[in-house]
């Protein structure tokens, strides 16, 4: 298990070669180096994870160094190797050793190569720190450490000012998550007197009924911890009230998008959540807590989805989503489930968002989906690659047969949901099953908009410009109006394509998407069994907490509980080749029709709108007030421009003393020693 260290610490190093040597060392060495290391990493990953999935393997703990001693808080730099850490070790190397290699093509024309991959590998190496961890200040080092990387990732282009303010939102929307995870950490400190994950893990359960003083009341211990840990993991994977980052997020580019927002950093509370899942069965409360957040999430982020033009925004909602059902699957207690759609999750959404980057950069940067159409027979390997992930997100298959990875992980839930027979487990069942049409509905709409119907390129913009600089430089002295035939504007040839004709991306951003083609389509499959299917739980060897009864009743529920994914599934696909194949007014005339209610949820509930009024306008006030009338008002009066006032008064009123003139300094003295005289008399 040595080979642990070299898949922590090879993307640390290379991120620190690659950022350091920055334009000295150049493109094409930073970019050999950390693709390099990720690829070495992913290769090493992949026999551990195989060798727990064998059964082979035991969990061990690799000590790095001695850490901290202070008082009774004592631990080491240690990274745990099990069942669990085995399959995010495989998740985040695979997606980020592919992100490195897409980037190749995406970034090519983009001055900052270096810093970009050294960005990337130092966030891969955080995201390894976290999911390694054998106490929760190790922890906290690598959840810190992606919300760090994220920031200068999705503020990347930092001359753009929309970049920058969304690298801002996701940084201070994750503090207030952190805080709570601070606060958990403090409080399971100080209740079990220790960080170690094992130790804490192991004395739990018998916490379960105790309480704690807690704002002034007293509590059960273990559910203000565990929701104090949880508002944490509501930050990071951007749950219902702090998800308002996650879309912004997308100013990013787009590799980021995929790494940051499919397998990595929002997935890290989920890991949380599954990795301290003793301490989260000790309060039903908290697991109740943890359901409601998630169907309440993944229900909201796929109304969104629906209304949305930008084609990454349409992911990112989706991804929201999806993370709602892997969170509402760990409160019904199906830890392996959640898990599983993690697993699956990672390779189908990479594939979505690299499949967008491959369309946005045939299309010259438009993201407006308004403006594609007809692209399957200019970009096939992308259309083809962008299907199969939507196969696997909108949960095609039979019942008993096969599916795509999507539909074994996502049903699991669902079933897990609905065995569970608690109300709160029947709520996020109807909730999950409600989102799943949903997401079947806007997956189809992205690919009917983006691939099929008649070419809109002519009303974009950026298509504009490509045609208008193609022509303008064709050795003839032409501009793009020479060349329009029809007396549309920029060349347009009446066909809706303005005369520019995309092309398929190059074979490095190609590979990418075919590998994780492959992870969308077999993924299910090949590990359903392992994750979810063993009746206890040896692959997971108590890593984390396996409920045998729930495996059962996910078994025994009824058959429409079984088909009911399938059947939404298919109405939702069958909603959209409607409405965007066959009659292409009635999606605008359901949003007409709908009024107040398309406007709320195309304005994305007005999230933003409520917490700019609620906090971001009061803060600015507030800031206002402590700057004019406390800093300036009261500081810098008394203070540093009091003090040079009395001085500069006082040397007015000196310079009138310093007369020059003799008798007037002898009477100064006179008086001087009379006042002195009548002191000592006096005294």
């Amino acid at each position: 298990m040595q080979s642990i260290l070299f898949i922590v610490f090879l993307p640390l190093l290379a991120a620190i070669v690659a950022g350091l040597g920055n334009k000295a060392l150049g493109a094409l060495p930073a970019k050999v180096l950390t693709t390099g290391a990720l690829f070495i990493a992913c290769a090493l990953s992949w026999p551990i994870f195989i060798s727990f999935l064998a059964g082979n393997a035991e969990a061990t703990v690799v000590p790095v160094l001695k850490w901290v001693q202070s008082g009774t808080l004592t631990f080491d730099w240690a990274l745990r190797v099990d069942t669990l850490t085995a399959v995010m070790l495989v998740v985040v190397t695979s997606v980020s050793a592919l992100v490195h290699l897409y980037s190749w093509g995406y970034m090519s024309d983009e001055p900052d190569q270096p810093r970009f991959f050294a960005y990337l590998s130092l966030f891969t190496f955080a995201m390894l720190m976290l999911v390694t961890a054998d106490n929760l200040v190790q922890m906290f080092f690598g959840w810190e450490g992606v919300g760090l990387a994220s920031y200068l990732l999705i503020g990347f282009w930092f001359r753009k000012p929309s970049a920058s303010a969304a690298a801002i939102k996701a940084f201070v929307v994750n503090r207030v998550g952190d805080l709570g995870f601070m606060l958990g950490i403090f409080g399971t400190f100080l209740v079990f007197g220790t960080v170690s994950i094992p130790e804490i893990l192991a004395a739990a359960p018998g916490m379960a009924g105790s309480t704690i003083g807690f704002l002034g009341h007293r509590f059960d211990t273990m559910t203000v911890l565990c929701i104090l840990l949880f508002i944490g993991a509501m930050g990071k994977s951007a749950q219902l009230g702090l998800h308002t980052w996650l879309p912004d997020a997308m100013e990013g580019p787009t590799p980021v998008s995929a790494l940051i927002h499919a397998a990595t950093m929002v997935t890290a509370g989920v890991f949380m959540v599954c990795r301290l899942s003793p301490m989260f069965e000790a309060s039903p409360t908290a697991l109740s807590f943890v359901t409601f957040i998630g169907a309440a999430t993944c229900f909201f982020a796929a109304t969104i989805g629906t209304t949305q033009w930008d084609i990454k925004r349409v992911i990112a909602y989706s991804t929201c989503s999806q993370l709602g059902y892997m969170f509402f699957a760990a409160g019904v207690g199906a830890y392996g489930a959640a898990m599983f759609h993690l697993f699956t999750h990672a390779f189908f959404k990479a594939l979505l968002f690299l499949g967008a980057g491959s369309v946005i950069h045939a299309m010259h940067h438009e993201q407006d989906m308004r403006h594609y159409g007809a692209l399957r027979k200019q970009i096939p390997i992308t259309f083809w690659a962008m299907t199969a992930g939507t196969l696997a997100i909108t949960g095609v298959g039979i019942a008993g047969v096969a599916g795509f990875a999507g539909f074994y992980s996502k049903d699991a839930i669902l079933e897990a949901a609905f065995g569970s027979n608690t109300q709160i487990g029947s709520f996020a069942f109807w909730m999950g099953i409600t989102a799943a049409l949903m997401t079947s509905f806007y997956s189809w709409r992205l690919v009917f908009l983006t691939f099929f119907g008649k070419p809109r390129w002519a009303g974009s913009e950026h298509i504009q410009h490509a045609v208008h600089d193609a022509h303008g430089h064709d050795g003839h002295g032409h501009d793009a109006h020479a060349h329009d035939d029809h007396g549309h504007g920029h060349a347009d040839h009446g066909d809706g394509t303005a005369g520019y004709h995309p092309h398929e991306s190059p074979l490095v951003m190609l590979i990418p998407l075919i590998v994780l083609s492959l992870g969308a389509i077999f993924a299910g499959i090949v590990f359903n069994h392992a994750f979810i299917s063993e009746g206890t739980g040896e692959f997971w060897k108590g890593s984390l907490a396996f409920s045998e009864h729930l495996i059962h009743a996910m078994h025994g529920v009824p058959t429409w509980v079984k088909w009911a994914p399938f059947t939404v599934m298919a109405i939702g696909f069958a909603i959209a080749w409607y409405g965007y194949m066959h009659n292409t007014k009635f999606p605008a005339m359901v949003a007409e029709q709908l009024g107040p209610i398309y406007r709320f949820v195309y304005n994305k509930w007005y999230f933003d709108e409520l917490y700019h009024y609620a906090f971001v306008v009061p803060a600015f006030w507030l800031g206002r007030v402590f700057w004019k009338q406390g800093d300036i008002g009261l500081i810098d009066r008394l203070g540093p421009d009091g003090a040079a006032w009395v001085v500069a008064k006082g040397s007015t009123y000196a310079q009138k003393v310093q007369s020059g003139y003799l008798y007037s300094y002898a009477l100064v003295m006179l008086l001087g020693l009379v006042g002195a005289i009548s002191w000592v008399i006096a005294g």
